[in-house]
């Protein structure tokens, strides 16, 4: 059984070179060698100049294929893996033509795992564990009113003027900004056309608490099934969004004003011009610390005020061992490998698991990637 790990940008090596240390199988594919020679040329000359047609000649039934590639490879991956009798990993969100393979990998017996790096991917462990906590607590009562919030941010560690720092291409980030999102706020859906439109303020209980912006982003709705809510119970509020320092949306108020009137092949012609620019300018120094912030927490109140509260907090950031993105992207996803490799994760199409005994076991492994890590019960 050999893992294809395809993809050795940023936010890849630390999981990569985890399982070869580990001593599995692994060769490593990635569009330019130079790169992938730097990040783990230490430790293997197995590594292979990306091309699909050339994987799918190494691909053997039961190899498990990594995407770390662009969105856009992520289902010809999985598709090619599906005719191989492979399975395949990825940290990204399930796009609808990944969902549409679900029967054939199922038919297949192969496993297309998504969704398992930090968000999404860390703040689905930790939402599965919490909603667990909750329906086994005494103070679990179907008639409670729940509030979910789950938020994460990659912020610099030390403040700069723009309040951000880039560990990849800017672009993403620039093209979320123009869409749309979808959560429950007052017992009502709410749906918010630009983060901007519903930029709030969000207390974080760290160690030393600390104040962030927060917005929502994409659709949180259909993760009320996924985190195992009970379709009878009234939530109040349910809320999957980002995190950013104080500051941060007067900073970028003229990225805001600009990417508004963005559209059509202009626009997006504008939007990489104004992504190299930000590379540029605003891209992390070697060595420079970078940090990530995940608060999700899990609220049930009764009419007489709050009966259950706790909230997982991470606070992590790069060190000797490299950037807390990276490994916090990347060590998750080699541990979704080895849970395929094991037969833990059912076939089909599937995000991070929510069998407590990976979860349990997956949440222990980031207790070590990152500086702190704990639950806070707020009512103890």
């Amino acid at each position: 059984m050999t893992i294809h790990w395809c993809g050795t940008g940023l936010s890849a090596v630390p999981g990569l070179r985890r399982l070869i240390t580990a001593g599995h199988e692994v060769t490593v594919w990635n569009r330019t060698m130079d790169k992938a020679e730097d990040a783990v040329g230490d430790l293997t000359q197995r590594i292979h100049e990306f091309e699909i047609d050339a994987l799918g000649a190494e691909l053997q039934p039961g190899d498990v294929v990594v995407s770390m590639l662009p969105a856009d490879w992520h289902v010809p991956l999985a598709d090619l893996a599906i005719a191989k009798g492979a399975h395949f990993v990825s940290s990204s969100y399930i796009a609808p033509e990944m969902r549409s393979l679900h029967a054939r990998a199922q038919l297949k017996g192969v496993a297309l795992v998504n969704e398992v790096g930090l968000d999404p991917g860390i703040d689905h462990l930790m939402a599965h564990h919490l909603v667990a906590d909750y329906r086994r607590s005494e103070r679990y009562d179907a008639g409670n009113v729940l509030s979910f919030t789950s938020y994460c941010g990659g912020v610099p560690k030390h403040p700069n003027v723009f309040r951000y720092k880039f560990s990849w291409s800017p672009l993403g980030v620039l093209k979320a900004l123009r869409s749309p999102s979808r959560s429950i706020r007052g017992f009502s859906a709410l749906r918010v056309e630009r983060p901007w439109d519903e930029l709030g303020t969000y207390g974080a209980p760290l160690e030393v608490p600390e104040t962030f912006e927060v917005y929502p982003n994409r659709d949180s709705l259909p993760f009320m099934d996924a985190y195992n809510f009970d379709p009878t119970w009234t939530v109040k509020e349910f809320v999957r969004g980002t995190l950013r320092l104080n500051g941060w949306a007067e900073a970028w108020a003229p990225v805001f004003r600009e990417v508004e009137t963005l559209e059509g092949p202009g626009g997006e012609a504008r939007l990489k011009e104004m992504s190299d620019r930000f590379w540029a300018e605003h891209a992390y120094d070697e060595g420079e610390p970078d940090r990530v912030v995940m608060c999700v927490s899990l609220l049930a109140e009764s009419e007489a005020g709050p009966v259950w509260h706790k909230t997982y907090v991470m606070d992590a950031w790069g060190d000797a061992r490299g950037t807390a993105m990276a490994r916090l992207v990347s060590v998750p996803v080699s541990l979704a490998v080895e849970s395929v490799m094991a037969r833990e994760i059912p076939a089909g199409v599937s995000a991070a698991p929510g069998d407590l005994r990976l979860v349990e076991r997956w949440l222990a492994e980031v207790g070590v990637l990152a500086q702190n890590l704990r639950v806070v019960d707020h009512l103890a």
